[in-house]
């Protein structure tokens, strides 16, 4: 059964990532890298993220037009899952920041499998390499196991789906950013986080509207 948001703060260290994901939507998405998503017998440490805002000025956000029942989630509170399904075939994951009533989220972009690996390889047969079970937001949910049925699911709990912070945190320096990937909207907004030099980070690729192609 999950915990309800306050019994976070029986932990500093969960206390200290819930204030994180309660506050602005970049600076949450930048403490995110190096924490730790556990799922389905699978953990990641997260190693790449995205930043989208809500309804102010951010049209790459799904919460850009107003609630609806895909987004709703996304409205708060913060430290919830908001998973959608994309291209007909991909699930995909954000953590949800911000104040209660104003949407903004963060998608988990790329990790590092650190435990559960012969679970991860199991759900990724077609994945040579270890480094690119989870590389892309697709590839991170099908790693964990992820589907519609996290969706809402409060992540800083004890239940199926758990975020923890990072055993080790990740020094400004070694983080980057750069322009979102694949959105119709804000291309250059510079909202994409990541670990410098990790292997498991995405390759960056700007959308191009079909007719330009």
């Amino acid at each position: 059964m999950d915990l309800l948001p306050g019994d976070a703060a029986a932990d500093p260290a969960l206390a200290a990532l819930a204030d994180l994901l309660a506050g602005p939507v970049v600076p949450a998405a930048r403490g995110l890298l190096g924490c730790r998503l556990s799922a389905g017998g699978v953990t990641v440490r997260i190693t790449e993220v995205e930043a989208y805002a809500g309804t102010a000025g951010d049209p790459a956000s799904h919460a850009h037009r107003g609630r609806t029942p895909r987004n709703s989630v996304m409205f708060g509170p913060a430290g919830h899952a908001y998973v959608y399904f994309t291209y007909g075939m991909h699930w995909c994951m954000n953590v949800v920041t911000g104040p209660d009533g104003e949407a903004s989220a963060v998608l988990l972009r790329a990790g590092e499998v650190v435990d559960g690996l012969d679970v991860a390889r199991e759900r990724r047969t077609a994945v040579r390499r270890d480094v690119d079970l989870a590389r892309g937001p697709a590839r991170l949910c099908a790693a964990l196991g992820i589907d519609r049925t996290v969706y809402g699911r409060y992540l800083l709990g004890d239940g199926p789906v758990r975020l923890r912070p990072a055993v080790e945190p990740v020094p400004p320096s070694e983080v980057c950013a750069g322009p979102r990937v694949g959105v119709t909207g804000a291309h250059d907004v510079p909202w994409r986080f990541w670990i410098a030099g990790d292997p498991t980070v995405s390759t960056y690729r700007r959308h191009v509207p079909r007719g330009r192609r």
